[in-house]
């Protein structure tokens, strides 16, 4: 699994489908550098079942994101067709429909191989034919992006375990502080919490408020 974190996030240009069900082509993250900090995640497949509770998670914090200046963006080897009628389908029946960010096409699976998240690998086989070996799915893959357009955070689950949503606004929340104040974030912290100097006096002075 590649680490991605401090190198630049990997471009691409894709099909997409925003705002619930308008197609856009060439979608792409560039359109955020210098504007906003990007929630880049990726999800196995469309019609599935952990992955709408994720995907509508997102949107159910879609007012913490934006009050962050924050922009979610989701990823699936699905396309842009099969976005659109997901996202055109009733909760009740399984759909997302209300979700309003961006849902981006990797049809070809290289988006997903770049980020190193593909739940598979292509091979060889002893006739000399490429043949894929695993899932062809993405990993549930997340990837916190500054606006210089450099991975900070990066975080990939396995299929079935979703991701906590709370968690993903609380690195943003650590990221931004950093990068307002200077100041590096201990251990589960969170926003209002004391942060401290990246010295040994910053450390002994935080574990001294501490009590230890």
């Amino acid at each position: 699994m590649a680490v991605l974190v401090g190198k630049k996030a990997p471009l691409f240009e894709s099909d997409a489908v925003v705002n619930g069900g308008e197609f856009v082509e060439k979608f792409s993250l560039d359109q955020y550098i210098g504007k906003k900090h990007v929630i880049f995640f990726f999800y196995p497949l469309d019609f599935t079942f952990v992955c709408p509770t994720e995907i509508i998670a997102f949107q159910d914090k879609m007012e913490e994101f934006e009050k962050r200046n924050v922009a979610v963006v989701g990823c699936s080897v699905d396309s842009q067709f099969s976005h659109w009628a997901w996202l055109n389908t009733e909760l009740k029946d399984g759909g997302i429909k209300g979700v309003t960010y961006p849902l981006v096409s990797d049809l070809s699976k290289t988006i997903s191989e770049n980020y190193d998240v593909l739940a598979g690998e292509y091979d060889y086989n002893e006739d000399g034919e490429m043949e894929f070996h695993g899932a062809a799915v993405a990993y549930r893959g997340l990837f916190l992006i500054d606006k210089q357009g450099v991975v900070r955070h990066q975080l990939v689950n396995d299929l079935p375990l979703g991701r906590s949503i709370t968690e993903a606004l609380r690195m943003i929340d650590a990221l931004q502080y950093f990068e307002e104040i200077g100041e590096v974030c201990p251990a589960d912290w969170h926003a209002g919490d004391k942060a401290m100097e990246a010295t040994a006096e910053g450390v002994a002075e935080y574990l001294g408020s501490l009590g230890k």
